[in-house]
């Protein structure tokens, strides 16, 4: 009797499941003659780990009916790499992992595996100092919304060389805009939910474009200050540090809970989370902003209002400290 095309689809599809997670084992475990990218031209670099396998940049692609590309169905995570260290990775992958669970994606690979996989490409890349991409999307389906019309996810993993911000920046701080655009009530779309769903905070960055600056402030639909486009938000008054808390909506990120958790304790500076408006904000003393991929940098000038004439004394500890750890022999992976 013929197989049924439905059923044989089926076979496939739970076929295509199972075989994931064993081609990420044996990705990792196979390393006789492992790809370098020192091997490769230019325009080849970096090499890219997509589903078991790296590829050349120039043959890294994805299906045109992968939900991650039609409907943002996936989660990332932006991760640094210092002195061959990846930074702060156990809370990455507490927080990609979490996030995929809320978003119902049934993980093939273990942490150790991820892991495993991020050593992998910086080894490829001969990466000492850069910066991780790591996306879990749905993975390729049908036109339709239905994720259980995914046989199974994808996991892409770049590790390349990252910088928002040009150096002078560092010294002599930026300026940001407030967006006429509030931030996604988290009712709607938790922001703690990093999602390959980024529009709300693209938008938004359009609008600091268009201001002629490179990062706006974005608040809630109640008026409070929540987060940046791509960085948390913190300001300093009277030596004291405050940032809203997560509740107002914003991302959970891994850097300002460093900052709150580790630098400001090591450099004696007290950090306060308060629900903070808009005037809290004018009315700062010094004002910076933290990521992944920024790190600590500092806004000297809100829309029309100067904040300070640089990079205050207070951002300064801390970002000193912060260079300090992650340029010293003991770079914190829990």
């Amino acid at each position: 009797m013929t197989t049924a095309p439905s059923a044989r689809k089926a076979t496939e599809a739970a076929a295509a499941s199972r075989g994931c997670a064993s081609n990420v084992r044996a990705s990792v475990q196979q390393q006789s003659a492992p790809l370098n990218a020192a091997s490769l031209p230019e325009h080849d670099r970096p090499l890219v780990w997509i589903d078991g396998q790296l590829y050349p940049k120039t043959q890294a692609k994805i299906s045109v009916f992968d939900h991650g590309l039609l409907y943002g169905d996936g989660c990332f995570e932006g991760i640094r790499v210092y002195r061959g260290k990846i930074f702060k990775c156990g809370r990455h992958m507490d927080r990609i992992f979490r996030n995929a669970e809320r978003l119902r994606m049934k993980m093939p690979w273990s942490r150790d595996e991820v892991v495993a996989v991020m050593r992998q490409c910086i080894a490829a890349n001969n990466i000492t100092e850069g910066y991780i991409r790591l996306l879990f999307t749905r993975g390729y389906g049908t036109l339709g919304l239905d994720p259980r019309k995914c046989p199974r996810p994808s996991m892409i993993c770049i590790c390349d060389q990252i910088a928002l911000y040009p150096p002078e920046l560092y010294r002599d701080g930026m300026k940001v805009i407030i967006a006429k655009r509030p931030k996604t009530p988290t009712v709607c779309l938790d922001p703690s939910l990093k999602s390959l769903n980024y529009l709300n905070n693209i938008l938004a960055k359009c609008e600091a474009i268009d201001a002629g600056c490179l990062e706006a402030v974005m608040l809630s639909v109640d008026g409070y200050v929540g987060e940046c486009t791509g960085d948390n938000l913190f300001i300093v008054k009277n030596g004291e540090v405050f940032t809203s808390p997560l509740d107002v909506g914003m991302l959970d990120g891994i850097t300002r809970e460093f900052v709150m958790k580790t630098l400001c304790p090591q450099v004696g500076v007290k950090c306060t989370e308060k629900k903070l408006r808009v005037d809290d904000l004018l009315g700062a003393d010094e004002v910076f902003l933290t990521g992944t991929a920024a790190e600590i940098i500092a806004v000297t000038q809100v829309g029309d209002k100067k904040i300070s004439a640089g990079e205050g004394p207070t951002t300064r500890k801390l970002r000193d400290r912060f260079r300090q750890i992650v340029t010293g022999d003991a770079v914190p992976e829990d």
